[in-house]
């Protein structure tokens, strides 16, 4: 029997010891931490989004890879659905549009999950930090033996929260070997503003509700919300790419639109009247005392100027190690498309050690099963072929 080492232990790790382990081979699955999928766990503290309801084509246009898309589509929402419903686990659709389980967090999910990997003989292994290969190639860690599978697949994460597991140490190992690795980068992450201090003393923690942020041509509608140093939330995550391309050449300079819903000129009548401070009439324009206060507080000229395009200047982003993902990794140019690297035959890269990004809203757990499914498959249809 063919043995397969599958290093990682989150959600792209373990749906390929699965997809391995039900085509009858002997799985082996390594992990640094104490236990598996903890930051897994960590995404399913506040509801675990596995994956989102919009239409295939417009999901698939949330990624900045053909790699991953061809892998989602291989593996779609509707499959992960089926597989997340074989597990016991049922999902419900949020107004949003994101799908989560009914039981809302990731312990249960995760539990029924490693029960079935357990009945399908899959091996874990905790504890135990890869650190590269020794000069016979067997794979080497800190904590076990040297092993010497038939075929590995690397899913050990990007290099945010490495507390939780995944640090990125797995570049040096890779780049030894003749890989190219994209550098690591904050995605999915909040984004430095120089504020005025009594701005910010005062409105940290505060969230500005149905604005429109822009930066170049890219834009995003939502909620953000301030914080000491600068502003985060779903619509700054969503323009994660465009952000890091613009500090890339500097500074970027972000404009938020806080009415949306009224062009310039209706909005000019409602703030226009003889006798108002500026802070009635922007009550007036129906702004609450969050967005009135940042309107105020930074710019000048016109306020109705100010409401529709108020610019601020990103100096950079939150650490790494505070984002929810990261972007960077090993790039496709260094896999065939099975995912297995060219310099490395017989290893298998999946997951957010791959070179893409994708906001959030179930679009990062998604490609993480759907390129976890894809290298496992890779594994089989090598090991088949060579028999």
């Amino acid at each position: 029997m063919n043995r397969v080492a599958v290093i990682g232990a989150g959600p792209a790790g373990l749906m390929a010891a699965e997809t391995l382990a039900v085509a009858g081979l002997a799985v082996d699955v390594y992990d640094r931490m104490p236990s598996p999928g903890r930051k897994f766990l960590l995404a399913g503290r506040g509801g675990l989004n596995l994956t989102h309801s919009e239409p295939l084509e417009a999901l698939l246009a949330r990624y900045n890879s053909p790699a991953v898309t061809a892998a989602i589509e291989a593996f779609t929402p509707t499959d992960l659905i089926d597989w997340c419903r074989g597990l016991g686990q049922d999902v419900f659709t949020g107004t949003s549009g994101r799908v989560f389980p009914v039981a809302f967090k990731a312990t249960p999910l995760l539990r029924a999950w490693l029960r079935r990997l357990g009945s399908l003989g899959v091996r874990l292994h905790t504890g135990a930090r890869w650190t590269g290969w020794d000069a016979a190639d067997a794979l080497t860690f800190d904590g076990h033996d040297p092993v010497s599978p038939d075929a590995t697949v690397l899913a050990l994460g990007g290099a945010s929260w490495p507390r939780l597991g995944s640090d990125g140490a797995w570049t040096a190992a890779l780049a030894g070997s003749g890989v190219e690795v994209a550098p690591l980068r904050a995605a999915n992450c909040g984004v430095s503003v120089a504020w005025p201090a009594d701005f910010a003393a005062r409105w940290a923690g505060h969230p500005l509700h149905r604005v429109r942020a822009s930066i170049g041509s890219h834009s995003a509608m939502g909620e953000v919300m301030i914080t000491a140093g600068g502003i985060e939330g779903g619509v700054i995550y969503a323009l994660s790419a465009p952000i890091r391309a613009a500090l890339d050449h500097g500074v970027a300079m972000l404009q938020l639109d806080l009415r949306p819903d009224l062009d310039l000129v209706t909005l000019t009548q409602r703030l226009g009247g003889t006798g108002l401070s500026a802070a009635n009439a922007l009550r007036r324009a129906g702004l609450d005392r969050t967005a009135s206060a940042l309107v105020r507080f930074t710019g000048t000229g016109p306020l109705a100027a100010r409401v529709k395009a108020l610019c601020l200047t990103i100096t950079g982003t939150a650490p790494i190690e505070r984002a929810i993902s990261t972007a960077g990794g090993v790039r496709f140019a260094s896999l065939d498309p099975a995912l297995m690297l060219r310099a490395r035959p017989g290893v298998f890269v999946a997951g957010e050690m791959l070179d893409w990004d994708a906001p959030t809203g179930g679009y990062l757990l998604q490609a993480a099963f759907a390129t976890g499914r894809l290298a496992a498959q890779g594994v089989l249809q090598r090991l088949y072929t060579a028999r």
